[in-house]
């Protein structure tokens, strides 16, 4: 009887506070969540340490239409919209919100208006920017690149696809790029959902 009488209370409090974020979100602000997708997941989290110490290894971008809440992001075969409670199921950890501060959101509007157009882009299996295909993280850097008059606003870094402290590549990695018959692109420019979630031009508003 009391575990039952603690779970009755503390699920109204963990509903209410999770649909006070949903109720905040706003149009441009960044989901970042740590997508349950096993081996290269893992990879790429491990590389990049997210906000506070999170790890994140996909997000994507709010925007509503009419009454239905979706998220743009660049996931599966293309570029597309998914609605929030679709793109929640992609982890069972919390999510974590970014809202662009306010001297930057006068970005929001074409930045969103340039990844609209990119639904149906074929979705980047080779993480290599500039390619003709997107992956989470570089449809957002081109959306506020674009929005940032053609002028970088969130940073690329030289990709690594390998394990911290070693010169080895992590074996998912030489699995996948050896799948897809292409060469791992070590030191090109990318840039990832950790590193976002850390960009001084961004406020993490909270999790849910």
């Amino acid at each position: 009887m009391k575990h039952l009488l603690y779970i009755l209370l503390f699920i109204p409090v963990f509903l209410t506070a999770q649909t006070f974020y949903v109720k905040q979100l706003k149009d441009g602000d960044l989901i970042f969540q740590d997508m349950d997708c096993g081996p290269l997941c893992d990879a790429i989290e491990a590389v990049t340490q997210g906000y506070n110490g999170n790890d994140f290894s996909h997000m994507g971008m709010v925007y509503h239409r009419n009454d239905t809440l979706f998220i743009i992001e660049a996931a599966g075969k293309a570029v597309r919209l998914n609605t929030l409670e679709k793109f929640s199921k992609n982890t069972t950890r919390p999510m974590y919100i970014g809202r662009l501060k306010k001297q930057y959101q006068k970005n929001i509007p074409q930045a969103m208006a340039f990844s609209l157009k990119q639904l149906g882009v074929p979705y980047d299996s080779e993480y290599v920017y500039n390619n003709g295909s997107y992956y989470c993280s570089e449809l957002i850097y081109d959306a506020f690149k674009d929005a940032n008059k053609n002028k970088s606003f969130f940073t690329l870094y030289p990709m690594t696809y390998k394990q911290p402290g070693t010169d080895d590549f992590f074996p998912a990695w030489v699995d996948y790029y050896k799948q897809i018959g292409k060469p791992i692109p070590q030191g090109q420019p990318g840039c990832n959902p950790g590193g976002i979630s850390t960009s001084d031009k961004i406020e993490v508003l909270g999790s849910f």
